[in-house]
């Protein structure tokens, strides 16, 4: 019965086969942990303090948005920690483990002092009496650190995955490693939900340090005897490339370019509504919080949808290309959905269309993705996930603030009985599926080389 048991799983579960005799899954687990750690971090900068920060403790929306925005700054500098990791060589013969390390660290600092200084900035009672200013630079360096870290540790450790895992397993890898970050940010909004609903400036302080602590706690079980030390290349004094030139080679070989294009493009088109489907459900569809905080989970749900499918389909020798050009056309009537949900008072679909987002997103994400993995040089694995990580994220940060100042300025400049308080939201939700449509356009050439190279 137990070998019985044993045969359905890769079945059933749609990464259980993503192992291999060298990357048990035991150990792809425990890798999957440092995606774990950055979906926390998220949560916590983006979801639980954005509203701790703005109600409970009274600091303005403004300036909770630039604190926010603060790890976005990070985010362009990806590419060149991923090129740092191809080519640093520690004296104990780790290129990657180095980065992780001292990416943990980064955001175990920015966690460890984050809640005093929004304490002081906020000004909240024993705080008072501090000058605001030092609120104000902490929380800023706080931030930033947590942004550096959490950078840092995805960029590094989607290339360690990808130096582990076979080329015919890096697919399967690939969903796994999406599919831990989801779960992450889910387990912790809940988590986080749950120990500040009774809010106090102590619940605070245990909950962000202890969201630091778990930080350490599960990176280091994450690393621990993943990689191989190479004791020869750490005696290897050979000259290192500069990055000016691992990246012109990069971008001269295999349409980097375009794809890089077209993972901005699809990404910005993915990620405009963040900010917006729940107010869009409260204003326009008039659904209650409870329902309208469900989004969030089932967005994240066809996410996980997403890269489940992907992984299967690609794991047999799909087209990564094509996958994700079939996720930017399930976004198509998704937000269709979307808009159609208000004059037809249909909250279900509203819902299906939330679902059916982040289906398409995932497909999109782990298409391009492994496309990134599995066209990368061996010896630019850490640069090229790099570069689609600083596009991804840079894209995603910029994409949220137009989709927010878009449907302010609509709002701001039409009247109720115009249009209705859905005309701001259902202009960003088209910009959408233009940009959606922009995106299929440029990856059609990249589909084409592909037919032409396997004729």
């Amino acid at each position: 019965m137990m070998r019985r048991l044993a045969s359905l799983g890769p079945r059933f579960l749609p990464f259980a086969d993503a192992a291999t005799p060298e990357l048990p899954l035991s150990r792809l687990l425990r890798l999957s942990l440092f995606q774990v750690s950055v979906g926390m971090a998220l949560v916590l900068l983006v979801g639980t303090l954005n509203r701790v920060m703005i109600v409970e403790l009274g600091v303005p929306a403004s300036l909770v948005a630039v604190m926010i925005s603060l790890p976005l700054l990070f985010a362009p500098f990806r590419a060149i920690i991923g090129f740092r990791s191809d080519t640093h060589t520690s004296a104990l013969g780790w290129r990657r483990v180095p980065f992780i390390w001292n990416g943990t660290l980064a955001q175990f600092g920015g966690l460890a002092i984050m809640p005093f200084a929004i304490l002081v900035l906020a000004g909240s009672n024993h705080a008072a009496h501090a000058p605001k200013w030092i609120g104000l630079v902490s929380a800023g360096v706080s931030f930033l650190l947590v942004g550096a870290g959490l950078h840092t540790i995805q960029t590094v450790g989607l290339a360690l995955a990808t130096d582990l895992a076979p080329s015919e397993s890096r697919p399967k890898v690939v969903g796994l490693m999406y599919v831990s970050l989801a779960l992450g940010m889910i387990v912790s909004a809940l988590v986080f939900g749950a120990l500040l609903a009774d809010f106090t400036n102590g619940r605070l302080i245990q909950v962000i340090q202890g969201a630091a602590l778990l930080t350490m706690i599960l990176n280091a079980t994450a690393v621990w005897k993943q990689e191989g030390r190479h004791t020869r290349r750490a005696l290897d004094d050979a000259p290192k490339p500069e990055f000016s030139q691992s990246w012109a080679s990069f971008i001269h070989g295999g349409n980097a370019i375009r794809r890089l294009v077209a993972v901005g493009v699809g990404t910005m088109a993915f990620s405009m509504e963040d900010v917006l489907l729940e107010p869009y459900g409260g204003q326009v569809l008039h659904l209650s919080v409870g329902d309208t905080t469900k989004l969030t989970a089932t967005l994240a749900v066809g996410a996980v949808l997403g890269f489940g499918l992907a992984s299967r389909i690609l794991s047999r020798g799909a087209d990564p290309f094509r996958m994700a050009s079939s996720g930017a056309m399930v976004g198509v009537p998704a937000f269709m959905a979307v808009i159609l949900a208000a004059p037809l008072h249909n909250p279900l679909l509203f819902g299906a269309g939330t679902l059916l987002i982040g289906f398409g997103g995932g497909l999109f994400s782990h298409g391009t993705l492994t496309a990134t993995m599995n066209l990368a040089a061996r010896d630019q694995t850490g640069l090229a996930l790099g570069a689609w990580g600083a596009v991804q994220a840079t894209a995603a940060g910029v994409a949220i603030a137009l989709g927010g100042i878009i449907r302010d300025l609509v709002a701001g400049g039409l009247k109720d009985n115009e249009l209705g308080p859905a005309a701001g939201y259902d202009l960003v939700y088209c910009l959408e599926m233009a940009l959606l449509l922009v995106t299929l356009a440029a990856m059609a050439p990249l589909l084409r080389r592909r037919v032409e190279a396997t004729a």
